[in-house]
């Protein structure tokens, strides 16, 4: 009798905790649908057009703003411009100097550096090393001096990392052998492995519908040793990004066949876009960068050849993310000529000597990717 009395205010207690816990998620979806109503419907125009932007550009989240409004209205805010009537990369405007290091003084800030002060770090030397006492002083960016210097980025709704890498040969487009049904990613760690490769990002975009994709379906085109190995050279793809035989940084819109005769021998697309700088002018001066809050990668190149390698956390408590005109702003501040936007989103990430740099936005670690581009060592 006592243990069916037990029993009968267990199954009450769980039922009450239960009824409880349903109740509170009840109320938690409740004032989350109310959040984004405000947003949606609210009085602020440009809050709305930042939510349907910023969902607009996930994999798995796009019913959200399919909730509050019709496929018309999210067109309208999307307002998308391609930027196909952009230049394509002009290469007489890279020079690259002694492996891509900054040309003048040695101490040379990038423009958003300007009027900032930094104090290189002191050696105070180890029991068995004295500390030193003459010579170049340490670049505070690159401290191991190997060519590779590290940057953080900050917004008012974002944080990141920039990683400048002074030699662009050294830069490489990772591919997988086969693409298509049947073949998988790999993420960006086991790229970088495979390579022998230093550090890397990730790189071009891959069909993910529902947020499911095996990483082995691009989005775009995928160039290899001057060949296409995925796509079609018909075809017109928007933001083609690659290097040529010299390692200048090509980018722009374009069929697979112009890709081919504009001398790209390692490169690929992203659907998603959009080209930041072209030829020394930043998008945002010719026309309207949209997008949303969320994580972001970006390529470019300077005008002595250095590589620019740009990861933006997003959709995390101290950084919501970038937007398009905050990555072409960015990219243009480090003396970008030629920069585009790549995949974001759960795919951005950057390693580098085997640390993690940026946090994956991605719930399960790292997604496996179709292509990626790669740091090499130094020769």
């Amino acid at each position: 009798m006592k243990n069916r009395k037990k029993q009968s205010r267990a199954l009450l207690y769980a039922g009450r905790a239960g009824l409880i816990i349903l109740t509170l998620l009840i109320a938690l979806v409740i004032a989350l649908y109310c959040v984004m109503l405000v947003l949606a419907k609210g009085p602020s125009p440009t809050a709305r057009d930042l939510f349907v932007r910023s969902v607009m550009e996930t994999s798995a989240a796009k019913f959200l703003a399919r909730m509050y409004f019709s496929e018309a209205e999210i067109n309208e805010i999307l307002d998308l411009d391609d930027g196909s009537d952009a230049d394509r990369t002009n290469a007489d405007l890279i020079n690259i100097q002694n492996g891509g290091s900054q040309s003048g003084d040695k101490d040379e800030k990038p423009p958003f550096m300007q009027g900032v002060e930094t104090e290189p770090p002191v050696d105070t030397g180890t029991p068995d090393t004295p500390p030193s006492t003459g010579g170049d002083p340490v670049d505070p960016n690159d401290p191991d001096g190997d060519g590779v210097e590290i940057y953080d980025v900050d917004g008012d709704t974002y944080n990141g990392k920039m990683i400048v890498v002074r030699d662009p040969s050294r830069v490489v487009v990772g591919t997988l052998p086969e693409y298509g049904s049947g073949h998988s990613g790999k993420t960006l760690r086991k790229f970088i492995e495979d390579y022998g490769a230093v550090g890397g990002i990730n790189a071009g975009g891959f069909l993910d519908e529902g947020g499911n994709g095996s990483g082995a379906d691009p989005d775009g085109i995928v160039i290899r040793g001057g060949q296409i190995v995925y796509g079609s050279a018909d075809t017109f793809y928007k933001c083609v990004i690659g290097f040529d035989k010299n390692h200048i940084l090509h980018v722009g819109n374009m069929t697979g066949a112009q890709a081919l005769a504009d001398g790209i021998v390692d490169g690929l697309s992203f659907e998603g876009g959009p080209l930041l700088v072209v030829n020394g002018v930043p998008e945002t001066t010719r026309r309207k960068l949209n997008g949303g809050l969320n994580p972001r990668t970006a390529i470019g190149q300077r005008a002595d050849g250095a590589i620019l390698l740009l990861v933006i956390n997003g959709r995390q408590a101290d950084s919501l993310g970038a937007t398009h005109a905050d990555t072409c702003n960015i990219m243009a501040s480090f003396g970008a000529v030629n920069a585009a936007n790549l995949d974001g989103g759960s795919s951005s990430l950057l390693i580098y000597n085997g640390e993690t740099l940026t946090r994956s936005a991605y719930f399960f670690g790292e997604r496996k990717l179709p292509d990626v581009f790669l740091i090499m060592p130094e020769s």
